[in-house]
């Protein structure tokens, strides 16, 4: 394990100075980059010198990256998330962040599900609906890890930066949800619609509900002492205990994480630097939250090594790049015009708001998940190559489309109510 741990942490750290002084490019695309032509070019090799690629893969072998994302570094990413998150410009944009985290996820589900439910037979694959939906389900929400770190990088409006951020942050524990109830389904016979309905409202509503109650003891923890170390401690402890109780009870961990982080904000943002460790603690989460997303980026580089590619598969996976953004588009588009009817001021960007929603190591978690017999060749194939097209394309061009926007505008942050 510690070989695994330095080698990791090697290869992100040189990855990284490379995309800085080498290739320009921003640290985690470049690093996923590196890993990625790295890991190709050993599988390449591998044909007349097998030793690097052997032990290459005897290293990357031991991570079991469902695991590790969603019950080890997701609980970190999350809560760093929402904790550097401008909380005056999310309460502004909070029926924004509600509506494109709820029913534009649950459009877009519903859309890639029956698009690839047809398009999976295209290339030979008998897909069931159920399978179908469950790919949308863990493609449809954009991963918050990805369009975290791309907004720390591109100059983006407020009101643009709170409505992606607050969506990523709450569609992907609706997504999750989802994922699970589908699975459930699966294993336990088929329930009705309300059924399944009531078990993705227990599941959110409990995340929500244990992160606020999780959180009013931490808070007063803070308050009541006046140590950096105290303070960073005791918010690690949720980060990490709020995910693993959520987890054991079977609720949205995700939504519980965001949930605490957020109301932690709250309760202690009014707090004097005296009181609390304001600034030591922006600071870990940030480092924290860098230092994570460099090592999950050389890990998602490193499924060229792991992951056995179908030709049908990859092939189905890029008609998925058209099917994915085509509903992604057409989802925010119909919360955008619903959001302009209930206030005709109402500041947004389609064309933002859907290129901008980036996928990424959450959604190949997810897809992990799945049971080989049950799609999870083609499900995991065509994640693994939206998620590429979404981090390499999508995240390094996304600066084009924001060029044309004004960075001040004094509706911004009007409040949607």
């Amino acid at each position: 394990m510690l070989i695994l741990i330095s080698v990791l942490v090697a290869v992100a750290a040189f990855f990284g100075w490379m995309s800085s002084r080498v290739l320009k490019m921003p640290n985690t695309i470049g690093t996923m980059l590196l890993t990625a032509v790295s890991s190709i070019s050993l599988v390449l090799l591998a044909r007349v010198w097998p030793a690097p690629h052997d032990w290459a893969l005897r290293i990357i072998g031991q991570v079991d990256f469902e695991r590790l994302i969603l019950h080890g570094m997701l609980s970190l990413l999350l809560f760093a998330g929402a904790s550097l998150l401008d909380l005056d410009a999310l309460r502004k944009q909070k029926l924004a962040v509600g509506l494109l985290a709820s029913l534009s996820t649950v459009l877009s589900i519903a859309g890639v599900g029956v698009a690839t439910y047809y398009a999976a037979r295209l290339f030979g694959f008998r897909a069931s609906i159920i399978e179908a939906l469950l790919f949308g389900a863990i493609i449809s929400p954009t991963d918050p890890i990805a369009v975290l770190e791309m907004l720390r990088r591109v100059q983006t409006p407020k009101y643009l930066e709170a409505q992606l951020a607050g969506e990523s942050l709450f569609n992907d524990g609706v997504g999750a949800v989802i994922v699970l109830g589908l699975l459930g389904a699966v294993h336990g016979g088929h329930p009705s619609l309300p059924e399944l309905s009531l078990r993705i409202l227990l599941a959110s509503g409990g995340g929500i509900a244990l992160g606020i109650l999780l959180a009013l003891p931490i808070a007063f923890l803070m308050r009541n002492v006046q140590s950096i170390a105290v303070d960073i401690l005791l918010s690690l402890a949720l980060a990490l205990g709020g995910y693993a109780i959520a987890d054991h009870f079977s609720i949205s961990a995700p939504l519980e994480t965001v949930t605490a982080a957020l109301v932690l904000r709250y309760l202690t943002e009014r707090q004097v630097s005296e009181t609390i460790a304001h600034i030591e603690l922006h600071r870990f989460w940030s480092m924290l939250d860098e230092v994570q997303n460099a090592i999950l980026f050389v890990l998602l580089g490193c499924g060229f090594l792991v992951l056995s590619f179908q030709r049908h598969a990859v092939y189905l996976g890029l008609s998925e790049i058209v099917i994915v953004n085509v509903m992604r588009i057409g989802s925010v588009s119909a919360v955008i015009l619903l959001l302009k009817l209930i206030r005709p001021r109402f500041q947004s960007s389609i064309p933002v708001l859907s290129w901008g929603g980036l996928r990424g190591g959450l959604s190949i978690a997810l897809a992990l998940s799945v049971p080989r017999d049950f799609g999870g060749v083609w499900i995991v194939t065509s994640t693994y190559v939206m998620v590429v097209f979404s981090i390499l394309v999508q995240g390094s061009t996304m600066g084009l489309f924001l060029r044309s926007r004004p960075q001040q505008d004094p509706d911004d942050l009007a409040e949607v109510s």
